[in-house]
């Protein structure tokens, strides 16, 4: 029988392990045997890798769900299990990333899991009241021309760097962002800063749908001491504050 010659193959499978071997140290990258020693291994670690970092990314959501849910009066199990009864398709990652980004769009979701949990019909068709800010995109300042030198205007910087989520807070509470010290990278005003601020003027400190809840039952939230994070009201604080004054 003949001699099969496979030199031509055999040199192109050693190339191909040894070309992935580039960054070795050693004889890892020279030697053909070690070098598909480490390259079988490098693949072990990267699947071991894969899998740790997924579950992070899994522990990370969970956390901002959770974070989320208390701001509404619920547990994450609960929030989780109102979504199942109200057949509300999210993955862990859009309902993070929803918690995050979109509160509007997050408490209007759990609105239909509270529902769904004490009996009431659901909305399959979630509808959002977003904060329209058309005319006051940014503070009134960054409109004025920075040229002009004022001795008012040298206590505050001319424009005012604030994050998304600071800003439709702000106008929530109605606090004035020109007036408030931010504490974020480079001066920039958080979340936090906007309702520390508010707390110093007096002013409530309440979930969106806690004060949608105060103005159904007709309770004063200034009556209300908040249970939430921060000292933020919820809607279980308004709803036992109402159960107090009926009583």
């Amino acid at each position: 029988m003949a001699r099969t010659a496979r030199s031509l193959h055999a040199r192109k499978k050693r190339r191909k392990v040894l070309e992935q071997a580039k960054g070795y140290r050693g004889t890892k990258h020279t030697s053909y045997k070690r070098a598909k020693e480490q390259v079988w291994k490098s693949g072990v670690y990267a699947y071991e890798g894969r899998k740790q970092r997924k579950r992070d990314f899994r522990s990370l959501w969970i956390q901002r769900i959770n974070a989320g849910a208390r701001e509404h009066g619920l547990s994450y199990s609960q929030l989780i299990h109102g979504l199942k009864l109200a057949e509300i398709d999210l993955d862990r990652k859009i309902l993070a990333d929803l918690a995050v980004a979109e509160p509007e769009i997050f408490a209007a979701v759990v609105t239909q899991a509270k529902n769904a949990l004490e009996g009431r019909p659901v909305e399959r068709r979630v509808r959002v009241e977003r904060s329209v800010r058309p005319e006051q995109p940014r503070p009134a300042v960054r409109r004025e021309p920075a040229a002009e030198p004022s001795e008012e205007k040298t206590e505050a910087p001319a424009e005012v760097e604030a994050t998304e989520a600071a800003e439709r807070r702000a106008d929530e509470l109605e606090v004035d962002l020109t007036a408030v010290e931010g504490s974020g990278v480079e001066g920039r005003v958080l979340v936090e800063d906007v309702e520390e601020a508010a707390e110093e003027e007096g002013k409530v400190h309440a979930t969106e749908t806690a004060e949608q809840r105060a103005e159904e039952l007709g309770v004063d939230l200034s009556t209300v001491e908040g249970t939430g994070q921060g000292g933020r009201i919820t809607v279980a604080d308004v709803e036992k504050a109402a159960s107090g004054d009926d009583e």
